[in-house]
């Protein structure tokens, strides 16, 4: 059976504001085609890959942040967002990949708990690759990617119609101090971590994107078609 293909759409470094402007101009578009469960049919949406230009926090669906701490942030040269994605307060910001898929699950055979898990596995796979051997995903309320108590990469996602958005975060060389101003996700006790900080080496978005892609294919049993490509 021919696998589905999924549009890349790799961003660059660009405004928090860019990715999320692309990602409602994918989603109008999902919502307009006709739903299908043939997998083999048109494409099942896109993945949008960046890397953020600016530092953003970001409060999810259960909220996460006061109009005080809004403004506290703001204080510090931050942009503050409220988004449609599941979970609480997060931070993104240069040095760390943002990945957010914009799929028809059913294209893909996939239900959301299995989207959330797929994402999982590609961060997971990542590390491992990156030679992190011990990266594992939590149950919730601890979803995402962590080492231990050191959480490498936050994960929330919003589905509507089968129809996915958001994604993950995993800090590659992120500066992890704009944590320390936030409960990350709103998990006290927990640590953030990042893959320069756990190999001790600078690593770039750049450098992750191919095996990131590799591990995509790999967990999502799709073909990426390159947004320049032909159909």
């Amino acid at each position: 059976m021919r696998q589905p293909a999924v549009r890349l759409v790799r961003l660059g470094r660009v405004p928090y504001a860019e990715l999320l402007g692309l990602q409602d101009r994918w989603l109008r578009r999902l919502q307009a085609e006709p739903g299908t469960e043939d997998p083999s049919g048109t494409e099942a949406g896109a993945l949008l890959l960046c890397e953020p230009a600016g530092p953003v926090y970001t409060a999810g669906l259960r909220g996460g942040l006061t109009p005080e701490e809004t403004a506290r942030l703001r204080a510090l040269g931050a942009e503050v967002r409220v988004t449609g994605r599941g979970g609480l307060a997060t931070f993104h910001g240069p040095g760390q990949l943002l990945c957010h898929p914009v799929l028809d699950l059913r294209r893909l055979g996939l239900r959301l708990r299995m989207h959330v898990a797929s994402l999982e596995a590609c961060a997971v796979r990542l590390c491992e690759l990156q030679g992190l051997q011990d990266a594992r995903a939590r149950p919730p309320p601890y979803t995402g990617v962590w080492l231990d108590d050191r959480k490498i990469c936050a994960i929330g996602v919003r589905c509507g119609r089968h129809i996915t958005s958001h994604g993950l975060a995993l800090n590659c060389s992120t500066d992890l101090t704009w944590f320390e101003h936030i409960v990350p996700c709103g998990l006290v006790g927990t640590g953030v971590t990042s893959l320069s900080k756990e190999l001790q080496r600078h690593v770039t978005v750049d450098e992750v994107m191919p095996p990131f892609l590799v591990a995509f294919k790999e967990i999502y049993k799709c073909t990426l078609i390159s947004e320049d490509s032909p159909n």
